[in-house]
């Protein structure tokens, strides 16, 4: 017979269940399969973040043994950012065990470890589809709550201003190629300066309009026309990509009602793939005794058992985490 007690075995302490989610699968959307965030592992609930300006000084010329230009000290300027708690629970109820009849304690103990694997997996669902929404705000440059409200605008945060949304007015536009260089790509480029590697990649979430009205654009077309690709005008694309004018076009997907997480249908956000620490996410630890004072991870897992009556015990899952951009200028948005 089952009882409270079965979750005082190890395979429910806190650590083993943070190692089975750790090798669970998960759905983490788009932008997580990507790796755009560098993952930064803290110790306390307050990521320090420090800001140091690398202005370019034009030189004057000068005879030698004059006075030697000397460049001033860019002083580090200092932000403390929170981590931010996401989390979900699932009810075991004593009640829902009753179907469980064991032959042997190692039946029993399998049968209730499927029980919570599948509570666990459940939440990390959920969780899943809130990170991806934190990475869709992030990328941004403003980061928001599930209730749209503001965590940390990064423009502010960090100083910058924050560009104008571009009109790429698909349907009468031309000279694409030169459009395209001239409003997301050199932008990008001087925005990261020195920090853009060579071979970045610019990639765009679009939404559903945008991603087909940019197919149907005139230039797009004839690309294709009366040559052995034409055939690709009649193909499917739908959430799928499309590269053209030096940036790689993804027809975003992400909830099925297209609201919770999601780009708006007439819009795109322009990302570059492959800065080092351009995004980065701070992860801190839980804060229960088992966990204080180490480097944080990704998810962690519990269970909370009813101590009173024994009528039921919650399987949590839990992240203590902070997206960050660390240079939001680089980011641009657009509209159909």
């Amino acid at each position: 017979m089952l009882t409270m007690d079965v979750f005082k075995q190890d395979a429910f302490s806190a650590i083993s269940l943070t190692e089975a989610v750790r090798r669970s699968q998960t759905i983490p959307g788009l932008l997580g399969t990507l790796g755009l965030f560098t993952p930064k592992p803290v110790r306390t609930r307050t990521v320090a973040v420090e800001i140091k300006g690398n202005t370019l000084n034009i030189i004057q010329t000068s005879e030698p043994g004059q006075p030697r230009t000397r460049r001033a000290n860019n002083k580090a300027d200092i932000r403390d950012l929170r981590v931010r708690r996401i989390e979900e629970a699932s009810t075991i109820t004593a009640e829902s065990l009753q179907g469980i009849r064991a032959f042997g304690s190692e039946t029993e103990l399998k049968t209730l470890q499927k029980e919570v694997a599948e509570r666990q997996q459940d939440c990390i669902d959920d969780l899943s589809a809130t990170k991806e929404r934190l990475y869709l705000s992030c990328i941004d440059g403003v980061l928001r709550d599930a209730d749209d409200t503001v965590i940390y605008d990064y423009y502010d945060t960090f100083g910058f201003v924050k560009p104008g949304e571009i009109d790429f007015n698909w349907s009468a536009r031309t000279g694409c190629k030169k459009f395209v260089a001239n409003n997301v790509k050199r932008p990008i480029l001087r925005a990261l300066g020195g920090v853009a590697p060579a071979g970045m990649r610019i990639i765009a979430l679009c939404g559903d309009d945008f991603f087909d009205d940019l197919q149907e654009n005139g230039e797009y077309r004839d690309t294709f026309k009366n040559t052995e690709r034409a055939s690709k005008l009649l193909e499917d694309t739908a959430f799928e990509s499309v590269e053209a004018w030096g940036v790689t076009w993804i027809n975003y997907r992400g909830t099925d009602d297209n609201s919770k997480v999601a780009v708006g249908v007439d819009k795109a956000k322009f990302i570059p793939v492959g800065v080092r620490n351009l995004f980065q996410e701070a992860f801190a630890p839980a804060p229960t005794f088992g966990f204080v004072n180490t480097l944080g991870q990704e998810w962690y897992s519990r269970i909370v058992v009813d101590k009173d009556r024994e009528e039921w015990a919650d399987v949590e899952i839990e992240s203590h985490r902070l997206p960050i951009c660390t240079r939001p200028e680089a980011l641009i948005q657009g509209n159909k």
